[in-house]
């Protein structure tokens, strides 16, 4: 495992796993790669916050918009209303945008997989999904 929070971005080959430590989801995520021997690179996105093109990138690889990833329940997504926010074409940069300012919102963990897709690794079976991969 290599990590990366100092401020310099990874390539996009090889495996990612954005991370914030405190998540359990995150901490079995890196537990189950770990277990399976898996290489990767440890991005802890609370600390290098991904630009707003690294996250367009990362919602390309996973085939998602950007209200799919969006924790709703956090205080700044209440405090910024997403919930009224328009869930169409021409609202996507806005939405990019606000994940890009406030990183919290982001869904955790993602993985970005070797072959160029990505999953919201969540459960053990997307983990081992983007093992397959």
């Amino acid at each position: 495992m290599t990590e990366v929070g100092d401020g310099f971005s990874t390539s996009v080959s090889g495996m990612e796993i954005w991370i914030n430590p405190a998540c359990s989801k995150c901490r079995s995520a890196l537990s189950l790669l770990d277990a399976e021997g898996a290489e990767y690179t440890v991005r802890r996105y609370l600390e290098d916050v991904p630009s707003a093109a690294e996250i367009s990138a990362v919602l390309e690889r996973l085939g998602l918009e950007p209200w799919d990833i969006v924790r709703t329940q956090e205080p700044v997504a209440k405090e910024l209303g997403l919930k009224e926010w328009a869930r169409d074409a021409d609202a996507r940069e806005r939405w990019v945008r606000a994940l890009a300012e406030h990183p919290r919102l982001i869904q955790r963990p993602i993985i970005t997989a070797e072959d160029g897709t990505a999953v919201v690794a969540r459960t053990d079976e997307a983990v081992r999904e983007a093992l397959s991969r």
